[in-house]
């Protein structure tokens, strides 16, 4: 993803990747180890995105767009709307209501976080992304963390939610959801 981003020029194609990662606490390039409470097994990399403490693993779609903001014209805080509007409106796929919180980018349901955000932007290209709260499983290593450095902030899973617990039948919708928000005609690689 860095060197993707470090390499692209004003011709290269933007990206959209989309992981299920092995557990890994991340610790963005502003995070505090203490919000890292008790990591056990699980290891912590530290990042170059922005934001604190987040988890990654199974269950979780991580999303990185590796797009040209300034092809695309449009500002970091227009990215990170974007972005939160894709996943709300994928979340209504399954009548589940998604909310923005001012002040905390990542998307909420009933002030539970489903959806985090950590980016980063580098002459005008922006990489990391969002992770994605799916099936259940995802949840609870959050209790292991203070979440994006928030003391006592609840995490939920679209699955809790009553919507599905299959990344697959997510994928798609999301994908296309992301592509409608940034007008981007989507390619199979």
């Amino acid at each position: 993803m860095q060197r993707f981003t470090d390499e692209r020029d004003i011709s290269t194609t933007d990206e959209l990747w989309m992981v299920e990662h092995e557990p890994v606490f991340t610790l963005g390039q502003a995070g505090k180890p203490e919000h890292v409470l008790m990591p056990g097994e699980i290891p912590v990399i530290h990042v170059d995105r922005g934001g604190q403490v987040t988890y990654h693993g199974p269950g979780q779609i991580v999303a990185y767009p590796l797009l040209d903001l300034k092809r695309l014209r449009i500002g970091v805080r227009d990215y990170v709307c974007k972005i939160e509007q894709a996943v709300i409106d994928t979340l209504a796929e399954w009548n589940i209501e998604g909310a923005r919180k001012d002040g905390a980018p990542g998307v909420y349901v009933n002030g539970a976080k489903v959806a985090a955000l950590g980016i980063r932007v580098r002459r005008g290209c922006a990489f990391h992304g969002l992770a994605f709260n799916i099936a259940g499983e995802s949840v609870a290593p959050f209790l292991r963390i203070n979440p994006c450095g928030y003391q006592g902030l609840q995490v939920v899973a679209m699955s809790d939610l009553g919507g599905p617990s299959s990344l697959e039948t997510v994928k798609p919708v999301l994908l296309q959801e992301l592509a409608k928000h940034f007008g981007l005609e989507l390619r199979a690689p």
